[in-house]
């Protein structure tokens, strides 16, 4: 019998990247491939982006067959019509993904969904949320998206949405913008560093900000603790809501500093206010970068976990 793979693909707002990936949830070798996103991509930036990575992973193929595409995207996204909308790529709202994709790989099932979703399919599947029934899965990057698993089911809403907690609000804005109240706005990478430097820091990324706080900069060490607090915060209110489990972290910014995670765990004890929500497991995600694509290829691999009644699914071509 041949090898049967999905190829997975998630659209992000720094990098589109695709990979084949087997039914155990491994990523087969030298077949992930990525190009660069940013905000000033176009629709025909991403679909030659897009054929340039499919044509590197299906290099590889050799005698297995691809069963399905899982297309993880940052959202939102419109299920119904196939479309993302994704708030930090904005030039590339309405592009049918789905129907590109299939014209790619035709006589196919294409499944689409929200990266966070696939991040909780993943964690669920194999990851740091294993042999749980409700959990979430939070990324912390760019910008910050999630994932629910509610009773050994996902839940991704009336539009497909379903998940975005970067964009509850937490507080009032603080820097005049509409998003600077949410959990995004507050804890993301790309805010993070912007509030650093609005207090005095002189770096420009992520990255120099995980320096400075170890080299013992203040400005750094809080601008890191107010992202890591403010996500222990959002993680006791929906614990609260919906009664989970276990959470997962991932994400480039989550990993900014060794301290993160537990001051994300002493946040959300400190404010949640009943035992059954402060009693909530939070830990490092179980797959790191690999969760978005093995999160993908569940959607193929493991449709029993999306099934729904306006699941959509195209089997054929336009």
């Amino acid at each position: 019998m041949l090898n049967q793979l999905a190829l997975a693909i998630d659209i992000g707002g720094t990098k589109v990247e695709t990979a084949l990936v087997d039914d155990d949830g491994c990523i087969v070798a030298d077949t992930r491939h990525r190009l660069p996103t940013g905000r000033d991509i176009t629709p025909h930036d991403l679909g030659c982006a897009l054929e340039v990575c499919f044509a590197a992973s299906t290099a590889r193929l050799g005698n297995a067959v691809i069963v399905g595409v899982g297309i993880g995207s940052a959202g939102p996204i419109d299920l119904a019509a196939g479309r993302i909308l994704p708030k930090n790529l904005p030039l590339l709202h309405g592009f049918e993904v789905r129907a590109f994709v299939q014209d790619l790989i035709p006589d196919r099932p294409i499944e689409l969904r929200l990266d966070g979703t696939c991040l909780a399919l993943a964690e669920h599947w194999i990851g740091a949320t294993r042999g749980t029934e409700s959990s979430m899965s939070i990324v912390v990057s760019t910008g910050v998206g999630g994932g629910i698993m509610l009773d050994g089911r996902i839940v991704f809403g009336r539009s497909g949405n379903a998940g975005h907690i970067g964009q509850i609000h937490l507080d009032r804005s603080d820097d005049g913008t509409s998003d600077g109240g949410t959990l995004e706005g507050i804890a993301s990478g790309l805010k993070s560093v912007d509030w650093a430097q609005r207090h005095g820091w002189t770096g420009q990324t992520g990255e120099d900000l995980g320096r400075s706080s170890a080299a013992g900069d203040a400005t750094a060490i809080a601008a890191i603790h107010r992202s890591a607090t403010a996500v222990g915060r959002a993680i006791a209110n929906v614990a609260t809501l919906l009664d989970l489990e276990a959470v997962a972290i991932g994400g480039g910014f989550f990993n900014v500093s060794p301290a993160y995670l537990n001051i994300v765990r002493n946040s959300a004890r400190d404010h949640a206010i009943f035992d059954y929500s402060r009693d909530v497991s939070i830990n490092s995600s179980g797959l790191a970068s690999d969760g978005p694509l093995i999160g993908a290829a569940a959607l193929i691999h493991r449709p029993h976990l999306i099934h729904h009644p306006r699941s959509i699914t195209l089997a054929t071509t336009r």
